[in-house]
């Protein structure tokens, strides 16, 4: 199925994660599809992505930028424009389950939310022009924790409710303007970080086991590429109906019957 994203240009933010990560693998999707990536992101990674990419034939762009900087994110947008003069599509993706708690201090609450859920409305508010120029569309990348709570993360979790809010929020808004925005809520990804995370837990074997376990569909987690695959579709014009909505790529972790999960099961 040709996806029509052959030279549109989206701004992924959070591209320049580990390589395995969503934003990268979502990166790579895109250029595979003919897309220009633009990687917003404070790892000095993307600069290396987008030489890689570059080398292969493809195009893409890199602005060092950190996204809880409203400076900064301005500054980007405006590159951005100087060099494409428009934005097709927004997949605000950046953000880390800090384990920010009820035992944080103030300063620390509110820097979760700065990079959870501040970063994704800074983006959209400097590229708003772009984006109705060109009827573009948004892509929110969510959290089960903003629906299930997991304990321990009150940034994270409020961060990633405040998405799902802005998520139909802009939906409303932006009706006049023909611009979609719609939400990827993920589960259990195996991730570099989800792996750094299992890795540095005693009786982390144990614990992924139990994880996976509790996965409805086949038992095991959703991979980077089936969250990019689902990204890419969403933001195509092959989803040009479909806006506000949340979506789950979650092999059922969310909203299937826990009765499903017993020992009895192949």
């Amino acid at each position: 199925m040709d996806l029509g994203l052959k030279g549109k240009v989206i701004v992924v933010s959070g591209g320049g994660g580990r390589a395995g990560s969503i934003g990268e693998t979502l990166l790579q999707r895109l250029v595979e599809e003919g897309a220009i990536p633009v990687i917003l992101d404070i790892s000095d990674r993307g600069a290396r992505y987008v030489e890689e990419i570059k080398q292969k034939g493809g195009a893409a762009l890199f602005c060092q930028t950190d996204l809880t900087q409203p400076e900064e994110v301005k500054k980007a947008i405006k590159i951005i424009e100087g060099k494409y003069g428009t934005i097709d599509a927004i997949v605000n993706n950046v953000g880390l389950n800090d384990g920010v708690g009820l035992e944080a201090s103030h300063e620390q609450f509110i820097e979760s939310l700065k990079l959870n859920l501040v970063s994704y409305f800074l983006v959209v508010k400097y590229a708003l022009p772009l984006l109705k120029k060109a009827k573009g569309n948004i892509l929110n990348i969510g959290s089960k924790v903003a629906l299930t709570g997991q304990g321990k993360t009150s940034g994270y979790a409020a961060a990633k409710g405040g998405v799902l809010g802005l998520t139909r929020e802009w939906a409303v808004d932006l009706l006049p303007f023909g611009i979609r925005c719609n939400a990827i809520i993920i589960a259990e990804s195996w991730t570099p970080m989800y792996e750094e995370w299992i890795d540095n837990m005693e009786n982390g074997a144990q614990k992924l086991k139990a994880i996976v376990k509790k996965i409805p569909l086949e038992n095991r987690m959703t991979t980077p590429s089936e969250i990019a695959d689902t990204c890419l579709f969403t933001i195509s014009k092959r989803a040009s109906h479909t806006t506000g909505q949340f979506i789950f790529v979650d092999g059922g972790y969310v909203h299937l019957d826990r009765a499903l999960l017993n020992d009895t099961n192949p």
